[in-house]
């Protein structure tokens, strides 16, 4: 039996690396527009900064969910950990658009790795009446990295060069990175071998090919009837029938689809993919009508946006504990519900609102975003067995990335879309002050289409079992 001591230090050192990767999330998402005018991108390329780092994750998170099952998810978690320190450094040195994405790629590997197998230690070490409030725990490491991201970065950008908010985070990486390996890496459960079967290629290239094409079609939606864009979603399905095809007779696939039969499994993954999607609509988006129309110096973005995160950490606590009473059903639904009615009042903002107003507004968002996500991941990884743990927290952190893909492009494209709809050909780097009504009408727009995301997310989720 783990020691208690043991426990709390093994949470420590997951709520870590969930801190570390969230904080780089948020500190990139306030720094977008400076990074964007550094290099005179596109809204669309740069927010491909933002989309590569996902899609790296979102693509390998499955491999190193059944890795950590195979070798060790504590090795895994840690290596990961180690190339997460590395990209950062890389991304501080990068003096190009293109070796600033290469950089996000190793740094992406990292935190996928660590994601993917930072769920299944925690229910390795907890037993499973503390499954919920433990899982709340890493809701507030969450919260906490989305909280310090966005002020921290606003406080960099304004005393430093934006390759600066890169360094932030090696401190406490390199730290946890040693701590873990040194002293905690010995200490943790003996997993059970997993029996030495071949690895599924012939699906983990279809999963592969698929997920590119996803996100490739989501950054295309605005030529949605174009050739080529019919042509990527026409090899999206192919690749998805080979992929059923191919998992139904491997003996060991990549994505157990078996699991994916049990009502609970299905709706808690599709819940939480839509969750994120609705989320980093907000998180992407927000920071430019801050600075665009508000005008707020780079200091105070940073401080509005702590307002999501802030909330989390207030209200994950108590909705691990309470599911842990009183199951999942009825706080996912109200969670989801009350992220749509966050959304909708978001898509009201005008030049005229004031900081505070929108802080209300993304705390209403981080409050329902509160009361869904710990009560989610629990009630999908307290019902599977020990051999499917790791496949089911990188499943699980597969569809919260994969909704922050979709959300972030998503968003991104249908505001690009809608405001040179509303300025007459505009274009969002060539923004002024005569653009400032377009700008408010396809964000009112933009969000009002993404608050379905999350009604969608409330309906399935009171079908929950």
């Amino acid at each position: 039996m783990i020691k208690k001591s043991v426990r709390w230090q093994v949470l420590a050192m997951v709520m870590s690396g969930v801190f570390l990767s969230t904080m780089d999330s948020g500190m990139i998402n306030v720094a977008l527009p400076t990074i964007m005018r550094s290099f005179k991108l596109s809204l669309e390329h740069a927010e491909f900064i933002v989309t590569l780092y996902l899609l790296t994750i979102t693509v390998s998170l499955v491999f190193w969910g059944q890795l950590g099952d195979r070798l060790g998810r504590g090795s895994v978690y840690l290596t990961g950990m180690l190339l997460f320190s590395l990209g950062s450094i890389a991304c501080y040195f990068s003096s190009t658009y293109e070796k600033l994405l290469l950089s996000r790629f190793f740094q992406a590997v990292g935190a996928s790795m660590m994601m993917a197998s930072g769920p299944a230690i925690i229910k390795m070490v907890f037993p499973a009446g503390h499954l919920g409030r433990s899982l709340g725990m890493v809701g507030v490491a969450t919260a906490c990295g989305l909280l310090t991201g966005p002020f921290v970065s606003g406080l960099v950008l304004g005393n430093f060069e934006w390759q600066a908010v890169f360094l932030v985070t090696l401190p406490v990486s390199i730290s946890v990175l040693l701590f873990g390996r040194v002293f905690l890496l010995g200490r943790m459960p003996v997993q059970k071998s997993a029996p030495a079967i071949s690895f599924d290629w012939k699906g983990s290239s279809c999963w592969v090919a698929m997920a590119v094409l996803g996100v490739w079609a989501f950054h295309r939606i605005d030529l949605l009837l174009n050739i080529s864009t019919v042509v990527i979603f026409v090899l999206l399905v192919l690749f998805g029938v080979l992929f059923v095809r191919i998992e139904k007779k491997t003996k060991n696939p990549i994505v157990p689809l078996s699991l994916f039969v049990k009502q609970y499994y299905w709706v808690g993954v599709l819940t939480a993919a839509l969750s994120f999607a609705a989320l980093f609509s907000v998180l992407v988006l927000v920071p430019f009508y801050l600075e665009y129309i508000l005008m707020l110096p780079i200091e105070e973005v940073g401080k509005v946006m702590m307002a999501v995160p802030a909330t989390l950490i207030i209200l994950s606590p108590g909705s691990g504990r309470l599911y842990d009473k009183i199951g999942a059903r009825l706080l996912t639904t109200v969670g989801m519900g009350i992220s749509t009615a966050a959304l909708v009042s978001l898509a009201w903002l005008s030049s005229e609102s004031s900081p505070v107003e929108v802080m209300i507004r993304l705390a209403l968002l981080g409050a329902g975003q509160s009361i869904f996500l710990s009560p989610n991941s629990a009630s999908v990884l307290s019902r599977v067995g020990e051999e499917h743990s790791g496949i089911t927290a990188g499943i699980l952190a597969t569809a919260r990335n994969f909704g922050m893909v979709a959300g972030a492009t998503l968003a991104a494209a249908f505001f690009a879309w809608w405001f040179t709809f509303f300025s007459g050909g505009g274009q969002l780097a060539d923004y002024s002050m005569a653009d400032q009504n377009a700008f408010i009408l396809a964000l009112r727009t933009t969000f009002l289409m993404t608050s379905f995301l999350a009604l969608a997310g409330c309906i399935i989720s009171a079908r929950r079992e």
